[in-house]
């Protein structure tokens, strides 16, 4: 696999996403291309303090170097010490409204290179979200799109395997507790040699085009939604899981910081607010409490 002939489409994808959110917030989005010193650099397009936006960043790098970083190698040992080319697309986006969604999606592709041996290439990705008063038709509409984008690559059990994984991956082990809804989540894609190329990139092309369907009808629906400082409170509560996720488990966040990856760029997914309680839990009954109580739960939401 020659990353060249991906890479068309990895740009593509970042500038028609960029395109149709500042067509939504009506401010544009900051463009940072950046070097790296140990090979390649890539393109930030960055918000803060948007209409809508109160920050998000749709990022695009393509990296390569002569170590694989220890996050890399950690379910592949046998890869250490080879070259690796790397490239793809991550977006964060952090509404004002805590009636919105918080959304995170990634797309990849990676190449590990050594002499004398078969290079070995995988796909990445997926999308997630993380609601702070959901609505239950969001969940699913979410969910659905999720579905149908995965359904030409191996059908029902497919998207299964791919949903679960996210259940799985997006989870917060110290506390016990998802870090949103879900979606989709999958990695090593054709590492094993059993996926062909066609497939795997296919696979990967239909859940980064089916982003802006997932999400933007969501926020268009609660955009305008009255709030008032409770609800802007506890969604800093709830961004403190999404840092603690990012910073202790996201394999992407480690990835980045540990191949000297542009440090801006990759804690650009950090939310602009957070909080943080001791010991707190939502009272019952309250619309607080209704995120943990019924949303919180894997559930075959599509």
């Amino acid at each position: 696999m020659n990353p060249a002939t991906v890479k068309p489409w990895f740009t593509d994808l970042q500038q028609d996403i960029v395109s149709r959110l500042e067509a939504f917030d009506g401010k544009p989005f900051e463009a940072d291309g950046w070097e790296r010193p140990g090979g390649g650099g890539g393109l930030t397009r960055v918000i803060e303090e948007g209409n809508f936006f109160e920050r998000g960043g749709v990022n695009f790098s393509h990296v390569m170097g002569d170590g694989m970083p220890a996050s890399a190698t950690a379910h592949r040992p046998e890869l250490a010490g080879r070259r690796f080319e790397a490239m793809g697309v991550s977006l964060v986006l952090h509404p004002r409204n805590p009636y919105c969604p918080t959304v995170h999606m990634n797309v990849r592709c990676f190449v590990a290179l050594a002499d004398g041996k078969t290079p070995v290439w995988w796909f990445g990705g997926g999308m997630d979200l993380t609601p702070y008063y959901p609505f239950e038709e969001d969940v699913r509409h979410f969910h659905r799109t999720c579905k149908a984008a995965v359904l030409p690559y191996g059908g029902e059990a497919e998207y299964v395997r791919l949903r679960d994984w996210c259940d799985r991956y997006f989870f917060l082990k110290h506390r016990n507790e998802p870090r949103g809804v879900g979606g989709l989540f999958f990695d090593d894609l054709g590492a094993d040699g059993n996926t062909d190329f066609e497939t795997a990139f296919g696979l990967t092309q239909s859940v980064g085009n089916a982003f802006l369907d997932a999400y933007l009808p969501i926020i268009e629906h609660r955009k305008d939604l009255p709030y008032g400082e409770r609800e802007r409170d506890f969604q800093a509560y709830r961004r403190g899981r999404y840092v603690e996720f990012n910073l202790v488990f996201d394999r992407g966040t480690l990835f980045g910081l540990q191949s000297g990856g542009r440090t801006e760029s990759i804690l650009m997914s950090m939310p602009p607010v957070v909080k943080w309680r001791y010991d707190w839990h939502p009272e019952p009954g309250s619309a607080e409490a209704r995120l943990y109580d019924e949303f919180l739960k894997p559930r075959a939401w599509a």
